[in-house]
């Protein structure tokens, strides 16, 4: 069978820091662009069964990485970074200027554990 041509409806989903578009959902992956406002932040979190590759296309963000008992270290990451997070490991992005991120990952997109979140959320 050939493949399929055309234009795709994109989710767009709102978010405290930004918003999600997510341009490809199947069983097996997910694809989505993250768009964090600068000086925005997503939660403190970890994933239990999920695993995901960030591309940093526009903009940089402080990266926090830790796993379950250790201390989280940040990076910075610019346009053309990227990074695997692997099911288990802590982090959180905060945005030092607006910044958009390619994330593919397995398709498990409520697996999110809030540890810490400014915007009140569980």
């Amino acid at each position: 069978m050939p493949p399929e041509f055309g234009r795709v409806e994109s989710a767009k989903v709102e978010k405290p820091w930004g918003y999600e578009l997510r341009w490809a959902m199947t069983d097996r992956y997910l694809g989505k662009i993250l768009h964090v406002n600068k000086g925005e932040a997503l939660s403190l979190q970890y994933h239990e069964r999920k695993d995901e590759y960030q591309y940093v296309m526009h903009g940089s963000v402080d990266i926090e990485l830790g796993d379950a008992g250790g201390e989280l270290t940040r990076r910075r990451m610019s346009a053309g970074d990227t990074l695997h997070i692997t099911p288990g490991t802590r982090h959180r992005l905060t945005a030092i200027e607006d910044t958009d991120i390619f994330e593919v990952s397995t398709p498990e997109i409520d697996d999110v554990v809030r540890l810490e979140d400014r915007y009140g959320r569980v």
